[in-house]
């Protein structure tokens, strides 16, 4: 096979085409500290300012070695922007919530999508950084951005008392709710596609077994992910943490030509039930491995998850921002001598 640019290769891979080898990269979130102090670029500001948030997620592609830019940090964009209020973090902590706006079903019938969605801060901000980024890497290097999706959403603007309950108890003002989240999603998605974006990635572990059950996922989320995706203009990817074992069978249908899954999912296992309907994204555990563990121990489980079939090969949710550069580098160390120790390079 020729060369191909890393852009390329992503692209068949998500679109299960032949490649030479599994790409690497993140599509979680890559801010780090090292990567601050490397870039110039820190915490909490580049996640408010599009020339900052460019330059750090730029970082993780040219300092570490990632093969992709995936942008932005934070998961809080989308509630931010319904109303909920938003620590700011610092150099180590993402953004987190403080309050949400739905504390009773009435508030919740009352809560709307503001008329100039892709105006409001949040958002503006990561398209425009999208297209900083865009002009800085050119049409070589993959562009991933991610934000929460339906179920997520709905979390965050009800709150986790409200969410547990009302997916039971009201199910239809949570099923309105996840409307909201995918009108959202969808308008939001294809902006950034528009502005440079390769691929957008829904984070919407809420609708994972974690927290709502499987029958709940298969009846109300995985036909709103049918139409979500329906809408998505661009590579359409998904991420849940937690152990999504007894939903991959929907997740496969679910119209996501991508899933990202953490490391409590067996990978072997989540091959042979997806097959080819998805491209399998992971799942090196972020904490347990990447931050704590020795390079030939990153090695090990990296060579491994290829082994076991992973089309890209990633970490399993968001990288912990005390990760050495060193051991994100390993992950890519990992996969070249894998094919060299395999003769395929």
């Amino acid at each position: 096979m020729e060369d191909l640019t890393l852009k390329e290769r992503f692209v068949r891979s998500v679109k299960g085409k032949e490649v030479d080898k599994v790409p690497v990269c993140s599509v979680t979130q890559t801010g780090t500290v090292e990567l601050m102090e490397a870039c110039g670029a820190f915490w909490p500001e580049a996640n408010y300012d599009a020339e900052k948030m460019a330059t750090l997620a730029i970082a993780g592609h040219e300092v570490a070695g990632l093969e992709a830019v995936r942008l932005p940090f934070s998961t809080t964009v989308i509630a931010e922007t319904l109303g909920c209020t938003i620590a700011e973090g610092s150099v180590d902590v993402q953004p987190y919530e403080l309050d949400f706006p739905c504390k009773t079903t009435d508030d919740a019938k009352k809560l709307e999508i503001p008329g100039n969605l892709l105006e409001s801060e949040g958002i503006r901000t990561v398209i425009e950084a999208t297209g900083i980024i865009k002009e800085k890497v050119g049409d070589d290097v993959p562009i991933i951005a991610g934000m929460i999706g339906p179920a997520a959403t709905a979390f965050y603007v009800a709150g986790a008392n409200n969410y547990l309950r009302w997916c039971i108890t009201e199910p239809e003002v949570f099923q309105e709710l996840l409307a909201i989240g995918e009108a959202v999603c969808g308008e939001y998605a294809n902006a950034l596609y528009e502005n440079g974006a390769d691929a957008v990635i829904i984070i919407d572990s809420e609708a994972g077994p974690d927290l709502l059950p499987p029958p709940l996922f298969e009846s109300i989320v995985l036909p709103m992910y049918r139409s979500l995706t329906s809408k998505m203009k661009g590579l359409k990817l998904l991420h849940i943490c937690g152990d999504a074992t007894d939903i991959l069978e929907g997740l496969a249908v679910s119209g996501f030509q991508a899933l990202s899954l953490e490391e409590k999912v067996d990978a072997r296992y989540a091959k042979e039930i997806i097959g080819k309907r998805a491209c399998l994204i992971g799942n090196i555990s972020p904490a347990a491995t990447l931050l704590a563990k020795s390079h030939e121990n990153i090695k090990k489980e990296a060579k491994q998850c290829i082994e076991d079939g992973v089309d890209i090969l990633a970490p399993g949710c968001g990288i912990a921002p005390r990760t050495p550069t060193s051991n994100i580098q390993a992950l890519v160390d990992a996969r070249d001598e894998y094919y060299i120790e395999k003769g395929l390079l």
